[in-house]
């Protein structure tokens, strides 16, 4: 389950105040192992847990394509169902000092730093795509994407990714207390349905763009990562050179275009 329903809280509107129930986004934390070694623990809403640890690998350029992972399963001893071992075929490599290492520095301070943008770049290279997709087309996701946060309805407390097609069709949402884990899960789902590189595809998150959101879509080789908030610097400069187009404040009948706004007609 998504959300936990409460069934007590004070409500104060209007000079009143008044008993109600309500429903809190679900947080618990989700550890991922590989080959049966920890090398991630991260705070997520409990659902689509096998798309998050495909998703979480594949931006870590440990995986490639789908017949990288040859199946995720709980672990038989946690009662609670908070483990998850990733199973990989046995020719993929995992250089695990690098893996932990990247993971603490990541969830203790934000990646950051010339060499750190450096190791992403030279792990994925630039997004080449010849994509274009319709400023009017891009006006319409938000609304798509709203109208399908279910949880988001219930909690107010969610954060969404969604990917849609060229033609602005909606092809996955998935929402999650943590907008990096929305984007694991989403890129999780497109490598287990083998749609990758998603070259040709539209990636929206719901808050603001990240530069770690736009290295997790640059392992996808998304095209194009819009957002209805701001985006950071280092976002900006970071698609700018990976051959990404940013779109931020995609609201409202509006947009701002950050990097390679070729990809799109006005």
């Amino acid at each position: 389950m998504e959300s936990i329903r409460v069934p007590a809280v004070l409500r104060y509107a209007d000079g009143e105040v008044a008993e109600a129930a309500d429903e809190l986004a679900r947080e618990e934390p989700l550890e991922i192992r590989v080959r049966g070694r920890a090398v991630s623990v991260t705070m997520r809403t409990p659902g689509h847990d096998e798309e998050l640890a495909a998703g979480f690998l594949l931006t870590e350029g440990i995986v490639r394509g789908p017949r990288d992972v040859l199946r995720v399963e709980p672990c038989g001893r946690n009662e609670d169902g908070n483990v998850l071992n990733v199973v990989l075929a046995p020719e993929v490599p995992v250089d695990f000092d690098r893996l932990t290492r990247h993971v603490f520095a990541s969830s203790s301070c934000g990646l950051c730093g010339k060499a750190t943008i450096d190791a992403v770049r030279s792990t994925f290279p630039r997004v080449e795509s010849d994509l274009r997709i319709e400023a009017n087309t891009l006006l319409r996701l938000p609304g798509q994407m709203r109208d399908a946060q279910a949880s988001f309805d219930r909690t107010g407390g969610l954060h969404a990714a969604a990917l849609f097609d060229a033609a602005g069709k909606l092809l996955v949402l998935r929402e999650d207390v943590g907008r990096h884990n929305a984007v694991d899960k989403v890129l999780g789902q497109a490598l287990s349905n083998g749609w990758l590189p998603l070259e040709r595809h539209v990636l929206l998150v719901s808050g603001r763009s990240s530069f770690e959101i736009m290295q997790k879509a640059l392992a996808g080789r998304v095209a194009v990562v819009a957002a209805v908030s701001a985006p950071s610097s280092l976002a900006a400069e970071f698609a700018r050179k990976s051959g990404q187009t940013l779109v931020g404040f995609l609201r409202a009948g509006r947009m701002n275009v950050y990097s390679h706004p070729e990809r799109i007609r006005f």
